[in-house]
């Protein structure tokens, strides 16, 4: 199956001049969905990880899935407020703002091997303050996976330090 058909575009959203990529047709066709799954785990068998880590909220949805498959733990991503418990924040600029990321202080053993995941790449800011949520707990991120890239915005020169694994590119 072709996965780039079960993306739909939908131009001048959330702004004008964007053209935001919706996975809800990936996400309603089950087939689509597991083989979306299927070539993640596929791709990521050379790498040596322990847990995966995803922001919300696209990133759970994939996330959980593969980490099931895979048989790893999942560290979830959250926006502030989100979290019980002591939480370790970051806080970051976006094109049009600032946004902030929260997991669990104690969720990262220090030296575990990560593997941070979402939906979609852009130009890096949602994941490199994920990595650093990571690091700063004392884990190391081995790679970092995405659904979708937009290859125009060079999220991936923002990710030089670390392997970039993404299915479908923009």
């Amino acid at each position: 199956m072709n996965l780039y058909e079960k993306i739909r575009d939908i131009p001048d959203f959330p702004h004008e001049g964007i053209m935001f990529r919706d996975i809800t047709p990936l996400l309603q066709d089950a087939a689509a969905l597991k083989q979306a799954i299927d070539t993640l785990k596929e791709k990521l068998e050379p790498y040596d990880f322990d847990i995966i880590v995803a922001p919300e909220a696209r990133g759970f949805i994939l996330g959980a899935p593969l980490a099931y498959s895979l048989g790893k733990g999942f560290v979830p991503a959250r926006k502030p407020g989100k979290l019980p418990g002591k939480t370790r924040r970051i806080t970051y600029e976006l094109e049009y703002g600032t946004d902030a990321l929260e997991i669990h202080a104690d969720a990262i053993v220090p030296g575990q091997k990560v593997l941070v995941l979402d939906d979609l790449l852009a130009t890096g800011g949602t994941i490199l303050s994920t990595i650093k949520l990571v690091e700063e707990e004392g884990g190391e991120v081995v790679a970092t996976a995405f659904l979708i890239e937009l290859l125009d915005l060079k999220g991936r020169e923002q990710l030089s330090k670390y392997p970039v694994i993404s299915l479908l590119q923009y």
